[in-house]
């Protein structure tokens, strides 16, 4: 047996894999997770990475680097959203990326072959490029299994009817998906529907057609939406995370991360402050910025506030802040540009996240144990914060428009009330068992371990 295992890790050390991330930071982040994972497990690892927000190869110096043009001019670089830059980047990086791999493949040799491509599931030009120089892809998929089950499914939605989304029905069971709302089916306000069906099911296509598929969740969290989505495409899935427990956290942050933030918290109460953050995508209008501020001030709880330069619409930073409110709350709040997450959620003074649910976030949550206050955005968000709080019953939800009496209250039903002790007891469990999914024997342990063997076999 370990003469078995030995040489399956010397095929491993023989075997070069090539991660293609799409360049955004909540989905760099697990990319790269997964290729410390991986460069652990004995594999060598090389980056394809765009010119647009690419990391620097010196952070990583055990992982090679191949950037390649994603067509983008410095001005386009500096004001495209990030719905325009997907779009762009499936058309304009085909030529590119056909070339770098030309290259790659040319280059490896015996000692070093390169096993297989895994990308991100929304860069679905990949698997094309790959096809035609016989290289397998494997798709990572960022988000969650329930959500991906929500995408896959986009085209049962428009034959039942949810599809478009009607507002008098926003409030209806998706029969199809429980316990979603028509509200929750992911969504994005700024992409036309025909557009928006058009890149989802090119992506679950794409993925179908693919080798295998990865996600950053584990079995114990959503095992339904497994076993649906095996029955959906018909490859081998493997879930392997939470990724960010794997290691010590290394930051593959684009942003500069504000750390004086933990200093702070060293000063405040155990469970008694409120982070809040809405990630590195998501938007608030003035009127939603200035309703969460005094929510948050008329809870009288202390609070930890990321708002990162362009979070709210037609302001630098903090200007759309209402008079008198530095004063009303008085040192009781600290507001960053941006803040180490994971170091800020496992620090015991945190006892509740107000968050847009992006995976990411609501994966750290969980681990940290730290109960949600929802306030999902667009896409997948609103499905992650409907089993938050209907499913694992680990958050409360904040929903069908803010008001800061809303606010102020739900912050005080979580935080002082007997429904939010329960909570509290039901996440503590959750982070249980994301801890021990990943021990000798865990779902993730295994299926990684599959994963590995998997990938070595091509």
């Amino acid at each position: 047996m370990e003469k078995q295992k030995d040489a399956a890790l010397q095929r491993r050390k023989c075997s070069r894999l090539l991660l293609f991330p799409l360049p955004l930071q909540g989905h760099i982040n697990p990319m790269i997770q997964l290729a410390e994972i991986l460069h652990a497990k004995g594999f060598s690892i090389t980056v394809i990475q765009t010119k647009f927000n690419a990391l620097n190869p010196e952070i990583y110096p055990h992982f090679t680097f191949h950037t390649i043009s994603d067509g983008l001019s410095d001005s386009e670089a500096s004001k495209i959203n990030a719905i325009t830059l997907i779009l762009e980047l499936n058309s304009r990086c085909i030529a590119p990326f056909q070339c770098a791999l030309s290259k790659l493949l040319a280059e490896s040799s015996l000692q070093d072959p390169i096993a297989c491509l895994i990308s991100d599931a929304i860069l679905h030009f990949t698997r094309a490029v790959a096809d035609s120089f016989k290289l397998p892809r494997v798709v990572l998929r960022t988000g969650g299994l329930s959500s991906y089950c929500a995408f896959s499914l986009f085209p049962l939605l428009i034959e039942k009817g949810y599809l478009p989304i009607q507002d008098a029905r926003l409030e209806e069971p998706v029969l199809e998906l429980p316990p979603l709302k028509v509200k929750d089916i992911p969504m994005i306000k700024s992409l036309n529907l025909e557009s928006l069906v058009e890149l989802v099911n090119l992506m679950v296509q794409e993925t179908k057609a693919s080798s295998g598929l990865i996600f950053n969740s584990f079995e114990e969290l959503e095992q339904p939406a497994l076993v649906r989505l095996q029955d959906l495409l018909s490859i081998p899935i493997f879930p392997i995370g939470p990724f960010h427990k794997y290691f010590p956290a290394t930051s593959s942050s684009l942003m500069t991360q504000d750390k004086s933030c933990i200093s702070w918290l060293e000063k405040q109460v155990h469970n008694s402050v409120i982070y809040v953050s809405f990630g590195s995508l998501a938007a608030l209008d003035e009127k939603e910025f200035v309703e969460i501020a005094w929510g948050l001030a008329n809870s009288k709880h202390p609070f930890l506030w990321v708002v990162r330069p362009g979070l709210i619409a037609g302001s630098e930073w903090l200007e759309a802040l209402p008079n008198g409110f530095l004063d009303t709350v008085d040192g009781r709040g600290l507001i960053v540009k941006w803040a180490p997450q994971p170091e800020v959620l496992a620090h015991p003074a945190v006892g509740a996240f107000l968050t847009h649910n992006g995976w990411n976030s609501t994966l750290e949550s969980i681990c940290e144990g730290v109960p949600m206050l929802c306030m999902p955005r667009f896409t997948d968000q609103p499905v992650n914060a409907r089993y938050v709080t209907n499913v694992w019953r680990v958050g409360l939800a904040l929903e069908n428009g803010l008001d800061r009496d809303k606010i102020e209250m739900t912050v005080k039903k979580l935080m002082e009330e007997k429904e939010g002790e329960e909570i509290r007891e039901r996440m503590l469990q959750l982070k249980g068992k994301a801890s021990l999914c990943l021990n000798l024997g865990g779902s993730s342990h295994q299926s990684l371990e599959s994963l590995a063997s998997f990938i070595s076999s091509f």
